[in-house]
């Protein structure tokens, strides 16, 4: 699995917008809107590397709202759920 952030510019007062725009897009997991020098970041979850430089720039970069994207790319994912996920043979 690829893990990326993307963070996003968006045009003033069109943040919902943009949002909702970027959830329905596939790939992207999950869309936040945040504080400091960008407006939104999306976590994208991809099964492949060809599908990031499609999902960023064909298809966020893309929609009118947005002005700027700057993408990263993750090397390791140390999360909970991940674990947990890889361990889970289905016996509770």
């Amino acid at each position: 699995m690829i893990t990326a952030l993307v963070e996003i510019d968006v045009e003033r007062g069109r943040i919902n917008e943009a949002a909702q725009k970027l959830v329905d897009i596939d790939g992207v997991a999950e869309v936040w809107s945040v504080t400091g020098d960008h407006d939104l970041v999306a976590l994208l979850k991809l099964r492949e590397y060809d599908q990031l430089s499609e999902v960023v720039t064909n298809h966020i970069a893309s929609l009118p709202e947005v002005v700027r994207t700057k993408t990263m790319l993750a090397f390791k994912v140390y999360s909970k759920q991940e674990l947990e996920e890889a361990w889970n043979i289905g016996v509770d």
